[in-house]
């Protein structure tokens, strides 16, 4: 029979589309573990973090730099933190500081539009190109170990849903390059993740597979009267409802499964941003608190978005400073380096709380700390003036899949703009006389040492075999 797509009941496309993007919060997952059964090995952990704007990086020849650029003075492990990093010293031995990365399709880009391809190492370019993107690090690691805690991963950001082309809320994508919406609101993440739901899961469940159905049978039919490149688009879209039908499946094991017994009141979850401080403390409790559980093995946290738009840009005001952004644009202000580096210590100094959390908490299967079973990846896609390359980055635990700490690895060699700049121009604008490592290169040596099967990642070229 022919289908007269002006007639199509397009509200229950609607409808099911919707149901279907709800689902992640009933989460998706195998089943639980029987009580008493086996205690199971330490798992692995996957945490991603991304601050914009780069960071401070004075010339060496500037007053400020001895102790206001981010990066380590001197390599190995004899090097040594300016008071921009001060707040890490104690975890030293747990973290390496690296440079002289970054993405070869991203190099070109405005420092702006980086947030995007930051786990991805696509090329999302920026004027005229055409925005396209592809999985992420942490969903790629989410193939193998997303069907093993209640929620796959747990997607946050400080600004909340996916944002615009270039100009992203989240750092996480699917594997057909499509954004995934980030949660901003504390009490909304605690009460997914801790929070029995009102009973009615089940009926939605029952609801979305209905959906489900009835979307497929009118995809079926429409497919063929449409033309290629139209059916095209229709398998992309019907892919995205097969993922779905595996997420109804999966959350039916854990409808019925209990959730994890925590006590919130030493959170305050109806925070914002307006609490800069405490809010960024929260946001961290709140991934510590769902690797405890086991509740997810994956987490990523966009901690600001680029280009000083959205409620993140507040997040300054911690540290007596209006807006962030425009910090990282006044450094040639009397002052402007050690400002910038100021909002860069509160950040160092928050996120090495987390990684404190981490390294006191005991395994209970008994084989060292959560940080030793947790690889946590901080930086950001451009290093100073927005320069898209030389990324500021910090790897942080998994000893037990063989990482070791301790160190500064300076791939960017002496110049601490990272590369070798000729001419006399302003630091954006000199040429580059050498190439940095390709950051997929770290992606796949990361994928690999967490028990993933994939021999590459992006464009990787190898692998990083100091780490």
């Amino acid at each position: 029979m022919k289908l007269n797509m002006n007639r199509i009941d397009r509200r229950r496309f609607l409808r099911g589309t919707g149901l279907a993007l709800a689902l992640p919060m009933f989460g998706s997952l195998a089943a639980p573990v029987a009580r008493g059964a086996a205690a199971r090995a330490n798992p692995k952990r996957l945490g991603c973090f991304y601050f914009p704007d780069g960071v401070p990086m004075p010339l060496a020849e500037d007053p400020a730099y001895q102790d206001w650029a981010w990066f380590p003075h001197r390599n190995g492990d004899d090097f040594t933190f300016t008071k921009c990093m001060q707040p890490l010293e104690p975890l030293r031995d747990e973290i390496t500081v690296l440079s002289g990365f970054s993405h070869p399709k991203s190099r070109n880009s405005h420092g702006h539009n980086n947030a995007d391809q930051f786990l991805t190492g696509a090329a999302t370019g920026g004027g005229d190109m055409e925005y396209a993107n592809t999985i992420s690090l942490d969903q790629e690691y989410v193939k193998v170990v997303g069907d093993q805690t209640r929620f796959a991963s747990l997607v946050m950001s400080t600004d909340g849903g996916t944002g615009t082309a270039r100009g992203a809320h989240t750092i996480s994508f699917d594997r057909n390059g499509r954004a995934i919406p980030a949660e901003h609101r504390p009490k909304q993440i605690f009460d997914m993740l801790f929070v029995k739901s009102d009973g009615d899961s089940a009926r939605r469940l029952a609801l979305s597979r209905s959906a489900l159905d009835d979307m497929l049978v009118d995809a079926r039919s429409l497919r063929k009267t449409l033309s290629s490149a139209d059916q095209q688009n229709l398998d992309e879209y019907l892919d995205s409802v097969r993922q779905a039908e595996i997420k109804v499946e999966k959350a039916k094991r854990w409808i019925n499964a209990p959730l994890p017994k925590i006590d919130g009141d030493h959170l305050n979850l109806e925070l914002t941003t307006d609490e800069p401080r405490e809010y960024l403390q929260t946001m961290f409790e709140l991934i510590y608190l769902a690797f405890k559980t086991d509740s997810t093995r994956v987490a990523t946290y966009q901690i600001g978005r680029e280009n000083g738009v959205g409620r993140s840009d507040h997040l300054a005001r911690a540290v007596g400073f209006n807006l962030a952004h425009s910090l990282s644009h006044e450094t040639k202000n009397p002052g402007g380096w050690k400002n910038f580096a100021i909002y860069c210590q509160f950040l160092n100094e928050e996120y090495g709380r987390f990684i404190g959390k981490l390294k006191q908490t005991p395994e209970p299967a008994g084989t060292g700390t959560m940080l030793d079973n947790t690889l946590l990846l901080f930086g950001s896609a451009s290093s100073a003036f927005h320069l898209s390359r030389n990324y500021p980055l910090i790897l942080a635990g998994g000893k037990q899949m063989g990482f070791k700490h301790g160190q500064y690895i300076d791939h960017a060699g002496s110049n601490p703009q990272g590369g070798a700049w000729d001419g006399g121009q302003e630091p954006w604008q000199k040429k580059v006389t050498h190439e940095d490592t390709p950051l997929s290169n770290l992606f796949a040596t990361m994928l690999q040492r967490l028990g993933s099967p994939t021999q590459s990642f992006a464009d990787s070229t190898g692998t990083i075999e100091n780490i």
